[in-house]
């Protein structure tokens, strides 16, 4: 074969310096050019790390064993020879930026799961990497340097589970100045100054937050391929609100950077609640920042006694289906229906009606409720019986003003019907809102969460009582600056002095939890929001004139409407089919159980953001205990990796 020229350009030799031209034929490899070129330079060190960059192309060659003619490399091409690991600028939920060494060469899924491993964060396919939002700079804040913690030097490990030494990674171990580095990463931040809040980016509209979501890097391609270059910012962030396996005692920072996204997402009202719910996050808040600073945190415990926990685990796992009494199946086999003690309230609000609430008996039953006009009538047939099963449900509490609504949002044909129960008390509510809960995802009161559904609700709205007759034990007004626990919106509302009592009030119900407790309570409480896990995109559906908005959440699709804010329909994962990707017109179509087709194209976001949402939630439903630690990447891949899967 017919030798000839290619030049490649050496990025390590500097911007400035030629191009090296080396002699090859077509039948050449890959690794054989990188052996000539490497010769040619005659200089001695450590290239393992180096592979060609095809700048045409935008891909690297990375499978050394084929050649140059099976490339399709010819003479023109512009090859630069560079490191696959470069410096990155990382963002962490927490506000750090950390200086750290990322793989360009990989799809962002391994890159996010090398990052993972360094940071000790446990589910790396949870997070991904986005693009920042540009801060807009004042003049006067130009002298302000930014605090970046150096970690270049540290090695990324190809273990998926580091080796700990006195509960941090050994490579954190190596110096004081790593160490404390991992003390930031595990322990809360301090609480941030008004003006800090102020200053931040705050989505306004939903449409705001929809083009955030735009911003999310393609899992199944490299950071090169994305325009990401050496030294760039890039934030790390929780994209899959869908947490599986959280233990306090191994996912110490994984717990901070969560409960730091989620506490940012409350202060920039990124996600809407009420005016009692943020009274208790700011309590919560308050009491993490006061413990976190007297409580050392308790990051892990021996490997032989992890080991040992692990193996009681797996046997409870086994011993679990043989474990209920017969006593305790009898308790489930009758708990198979509820019915009001009480009669519950029934409203179904329609336009241009001033009518209220209306009595009714009413009967839960599997996942369906039925209503009668009285007790003497529920032996009969009733008025109406609505199957929960795909129902939006949103709860609308005062404990204050004694008020406990259920919102229901029910799936029709025409849209999504609006249905309110008003319970009478507390322990009714409880009982019906984990009722309706557990309807809405297709379980029945027979299942084994029931009793923890009503625990969990009953300990939120515990939470949210006032204590106003006790002192303010161990926190005095001038220890408290309100402004730095709740969002702008209630800085413009309330005075300080105005607010202070209200949040202690609500601290009573929390100041006697641990700082693990604390964090875990306030993950808890945000979950519950009714907009938690929503990421919204504006998109254009087949055969609509208007934009609306698609909320994508880990278990449905959501249509709201983008001028009211309505949700206008719901479609659950669990009954998809199939969904499809057109490319070429960069339109979505999915198809749904009961000849349901919807088909859309996105405008504030790729469609492959969406297909990548969307697939990366059944994913996520696929993870078990059993097969837990090992991740199953190809399948990743397959189903959010499109065209270009791998």
């Amino acid at each position: 074969m017919a030798a000839w020229d290619l030049s490649v350009i050496v990025e390590d030799l500097g911007a400035d310096a030629p191009p090296i031209t080396i002699s090859v034929t077509s039948d050449l490899h890959i690794g054989g050019v990188i052996l000539k070129l490497v010769e040619k330079m005659q200089i001695k060190r450590d290239w393992s790390d180096h592979a060609l960059w095809w700048e045409q192309k935008q891909r690297w060659l990375l499978r050394t064993a084929w050649t140059l003619e099976k490339c399709e490399v010819h003479a023109d091409a512009r090859l630069i020879f560079m490191p696959q690991h470069k410096p990155l600028k990382l963002g962490l939920p927490n506000g750090l930026t950390l200086k750290l060494r990322a793989c360009f060469s990989n799809p962002v899924f391994q890159t996010v799961m090398g990052i993972c491993r360094l940071l000790n964060i446990r589910r790396p396919e949870e997070l991904s990497l986005l693009r920042p939002v540009e801060e807009k700079k004042k003049k006067k804040d130009k002298d302000l340097s930014e605090d970046i913690y150096d970690l270049t030097e540290v090695p990324l490990s190809s273990v998926s589970r580091p080796c700990l030494y006195n509960g941090m990674p050994a490579h954190f171990a190596d110096s004081d100045k790593l160490e404390a580095v991992y003390k930031m990463l595990s322990v809360t931040q301090p609480l941030p100054a008004p003006e800090v809040i102020a200053k931040q980016y705050r989505p306004a509209s939903v449409v705001d937050k929809a083009h955030i979501n735009g911003r999310w890097l393609d899992s199944s391609r490299c950071l090169m391929q994305q325009g990401i270059k050496e030294n760039d910012r890039i934030w790390l962030r929780f994209k899959f609100f869908s947490f599986y396996d959280i233990d306090p005692k191994y996912d110490v920072v994984r717990v901070t950077q969560l409960y730091e996204q989620a506490r940012w997402a409350v202060l920039l009202e990124d996600i809407d609640c009420t005016e009692e719910e943020m009274m208790l996050f700011g309590a919560l808040q308050y009491h993490i920042s006061k413990v976190s600073q007297s409580e050392p945190q308790m990051l892990c415990s021996s490997a032989a006694l992890d080991d040992l926990e692990t193996a009681l685990q797996s046997l409870e796992v086994k011993m679990e289906g043989e474990s209920s009494s017969a006593s305790e199946l009898l308790v489930r086999m009758m708990a198979t229906s509820l019915s009001s003690t009480k009669c519950v309230y029934f409203f179904r609000p329609k336009r241009l009606t001033l009518k209220g609430y209306k009595q009714y008996w009413f009967k839960f039953q599997d996942t369906s409720i039925s209503y009668f006009k009285s007790k003497e009538e529920s032996i009969g047939e009733p008025i109406q019986q609505i199957n929960l099963k795909g129902c939006e449900v949103a709860p609308d509490v005062n404990v204050a003003a004694q008020k406990f609504l259920i919102k229901l949002l029910i799936p029709a044909p025409e849209g999504m019907n609006e249905v309110y129960l008003r319970c009478e008390n507390e322990q009714q509510y409880a009982q019906w809102m984990a009722a309706c809960r557990l309807a809405s995802k297709g379980k029945s009161l027979a299942d084994s969460t029931f009793q923890s559904e009503i625990d969990s609700i009953r300990s939120f709205l515990a939470m949210q009582k006032t204590n106003g007759s006790q002192g303010h034990a161990d926190a005095s007004d001038e220890s408290i600056n309100p402004h730095s626990l709740v969002s702008p919106r209630y800085h413009k509302k309330y005075k300080p002095k105005q607010l202070t009592p209200r949040i202690l009030d609500a601290y009573q119900n929390v100041a006697q939890l641990s700082l693990t407790d604390a964090l875990m309570r306030f993950l808890q409480i945000w979950q519950a929001l009714p907009d938690f896990g929503l990421s919204y995109v504006v998109v254009r559906f087949k055969g609509s004139r208007k934009d609306e908005v698609l909320g994508i959440a880990p278990n449905r699709l959501i249509r709201i409407d983008l001028a009211v804010g309505d949700v206008i329909k719901t479609w659950r994962y669990n009954n998809m089919k199939q969904w499809n990707v057109n490319w070429d017109i960069k339109q979505v179509a999915i198809e749904f159980e009961g000849n349901v087709n919807i088909a859309f194209s996105c405008l504030t976001a790729d469609c492959k953001i969406v297909h990548e949402f969307i697939g990366g939630y059944i994913f996520m439903s696929t993870r078990s205990r059993e097969k837990s630690e090992v991740l199953n990447e190809e399948l990743f891949h397959k189903l959010t990796g499109g065209h270009e899967a791998l």
